[in-house]
């Protein structure tokens, strides 16, 4: 038996037929179903790249004092986040490493893994490769419904989120990875301060790890996000926390898989230890890269300025095709419902009478029956064929 017995069928394939009609649209069709980057490499990151290309030699698995020192910089002036460079180890995508995480801690059959309700599916897959449990549960709730005027144009969302203090008391005792995700994949909601601060403390209560997946936390919209490893949320101590970094949407280098981990100390020990044993090293020509990335804000700034753009022609596109646009306050994506509409009729409708192709949000959790995710990564052109389609099938 491989492991593969234990993983469900890549949910992407059931989008095949829809997708096929999205091609056979006149003008083609406009992919905003994956948040898979579209706008070229900065210069300066792929002149690092083939600068360092004459790499025959193993790279560090921890990676190069300068590298590690890169990261550590962006994260204070970004972020306001203070950690010792000693403790950033680059990882071969966070992706993968979210994956294998549950395994890298040492999880199996009599532990679990919990993740929020609306989720990237690879927090569960990670637990089904180790052989844990996992489950579903929300570490802060929705507040009360602001009105349309208080959001974005086209916005009606469902409210900021707030701290849910019982939201894990029901949580298993043999709970031991707590996974949460700021902005969201998919809803593009943001935990405030004190939502994370109550979960850090309950996964220490519990001898449980807290993870924080912070791909998305440069691309705040309407609110800044906060990070774990902020000195408001995790205090004077990085005891029992992680948070796990892109390079993917910031840079667009997701060809490049390149990202970092850092938090806990002794955590980053053992994670070291356990990529040199298993050969998880970035190679060198991208750990270069990312150095150059990491050092230079101004790309990453015209880069969020290009999604800012494309989602302003994308929430008056959908607004006026009927579609309600909530949260979505920061992050890559737009969280959009339709009603009378589940996600795979909305799929469809904007497959065929728009020849635009989304993700259904049931990819993400049964609470996304209604909804479909809008990635931002199209090209300006494609996003502005969409922003007129939509505006055509609103005047049907």
């Amino acid at each position: 038996m491989t492991l593969a017995k234990r993983l469900p069928e890549y949910p992407w394939d059931e989008l095949a037929p829809i997708a096929e009609k999205a091609h056979a649209f006149p003008g083609g069709a406009v992919d905003v179903s994956v948040g898979t980057p579209v706008d070229p490499v900065p210069a300066v990151i792929q002149d690092a790249l083939v600068a360092a290309a004459n790499a025959p030699g193993y790279p560090l698995t921890a990676g190069t004092p300068e590298l590690r020192s890169a990261a550590a910089g962006w994260l204070a002036r970004s972020l306001d986040v203070h950690v010792d460079p000693v403790s950033v180890l680059p990882v071969i995508g966070t992706k993968e490493f979210i994956a294998w995480l549950p395994t890298m801690l040492g999880l199996g059959p009599a532990d679990t893994v919990l993740y929020p309700s609306l989720a990237y599916p690879t927090y569960d897959i990670g637990a089904r490769l180790c052989g844990a449990a996992s489950a579903a549960v929300d570490v802060a709730a929705r507040a009360e419904q602001h009105s349309a005027g208080q959001h974005s144009a086209g916005q009606h969302s469902a409210g900021p989120y707030r701290a849910d203090h019982g939201a894990l008391d029901g949580a298993s005792a043999s709970s031991r990875l707590l996974w949460v995700n700021s902005p969201s994949n998919p809803t593009g909601c943001v935990l405030p301060g004190n939502a994370l601060r109550d979960a850090l403390a309950w996964a220490r209560s519990h001898g449980a790890v807290l993870a924080s997946d912070e791909c998305y936390i440069e691309l705040g919209w309407d609110t800044s996000p906060v990070s774990v490893l902020h000195e408001s949320v995790r205090g004077d101590s990085l005891d029992g926390v992680l948070a796990v970094f892109s390079l993917s949407k910031r840079s667009n280098l997701a060809g490049y898989r390149a990202g970092f981990v850092t938090g806990d100390p002794a955590l980053m020990k053992d994670l070291l230890l356990v990529g040199r044993q298993a050969g998880m090293i970035v190679p060198a020509p991208v750990q270069a890269a990312m150095i150059a990335a990491l050092s230079d804000d101004a790309h990453a700034s015209e880069q969020k300025a290009r999604y800012a753009a494309r989602r302003d022609v994308l929430v008056a596109g959908l607004t006026a095709a009927g579609f309600r646009i909530e949260h979505s306050e920061a992050g890559l994506y737009l969280w959009a419902t339709r009603p009378g509409l589940d996600c795979w009729a909305a799929c469809e409708l904007l497959a065929t009478e728009c020849g635009i192709l989304v993700g259904p949000g049931s990819m993400y959790g049964p609470e996304g029956n209604d909804y479909i995710r809008v990635a931002l990564t199209a090209t300006d052109e494609r996003v502005a064929a969409a922003g007129t389609r939509l505006r055509a099938l609103a005047s049907r």
